[in-house]
């Protein structure tokens, strides 16, 4: 038990398909809780997948998932987990404000509108309508919705998508801010830059975790001295 407390999620050996089409192959990976993990890999590669396994809305064909010290999938946990998506999962006829509520309410958990708002620099547009607000900040008010109940384990699914070089950057100094604070969090990408960011890497290509390790360590393993090149290089002849 105690060394699964030092874990936020365990994935072991997770397999899933949807018919003929092998999303998972064989994932196992661990979460060491206050870390920034990131999810590295091309668009199908299995990483949206993997995210909504660890969330529990995927049931995997075979292995397990083990969250907060809690076998998945287990609603008792949910409220413990945050969660944004690729694109805005928001309410646009509600306000910023009514928003985060709603989230709040959901989670079942104590909700810090306040501090939701001032972390992502909204304080001064919580009656705005979400509708009218650009993408940048619709892309801010999301992650305030999923971090409004304080989560432990917060999964981001490729949250920089779209955005403008500036606001990236400041979004990647919030999520450093928050594992600093005891929160991990998981973080796919297909962006090379994002991903040295991260404390550490797993190389997901064709539902198969690769390789793992920090940016350093993956690039040692390839004997090259760019990320890119590390993961062409430890993907090379990698079988659908």
């Amino acid at each position: 038990m105690a060394a699964q407390e030092d874990h936020a999620a365990e994935v072991t050996g997770v397999v899933k398909s949807f018919g003929r089409q092998a999303a998972l192959q064989g994932v196992s990976l661990r979460l060491r809780r206050g870390e920034v993990y990131g999810l590295l890999g091309p668009n199908g590669s299995g990483k949206t997948t993997l995210i909504r396994c660890l969330l529990g809305l995927v049931k995997p064909d075979a292995g397990s998932v083990r969250v907060l010290g809690r076998l998945m999938p287990d609603l008792n946990v949910l409220s413990r987990i945050g969660y944004m998506t690729q694109t805005a999962a928001l309410y646009p006829d509600l306000t910023v404000l009514e928003n985060l509520r709603f989230f709040a309410a959901i989670n079942g958990a104590e909700a810090h509108l306040t501090e939701a708002l001032r972390f992502v620099d909204l304080e001064d547009r919580p009656d705005s309508v979400v509708a009218t607000l650009s993408g940048g900040m619709r892309t801010r008010a999301s992650l305030a919705c999923a971090i409004v109940h304080r989560p432990e384990l917060l999964l981001l699914d490729e949250p920089t998508v779209g955005v403008d070089p500036q606001l990236r950057r400041r979004l990647w100094d919030q999520f450093r801010e928050m594992a600093d604070g005891g929160t991990t969090l998981l973080i796919s990408s297909h962006v090379m830059d994002e991903a040295e960011r991260c404390q550490r890497l797993g190389l997901i290509r064709f539902g198969r975790l690769l390789a793992e390790g920090t940016v350093e360590e993956l690039k040692e393993q390839a004997g090259v001295e760019k990320l890119e090149d590390a993961f062409l290089q430890l993907s090379a002849g990698e079988p659908r």
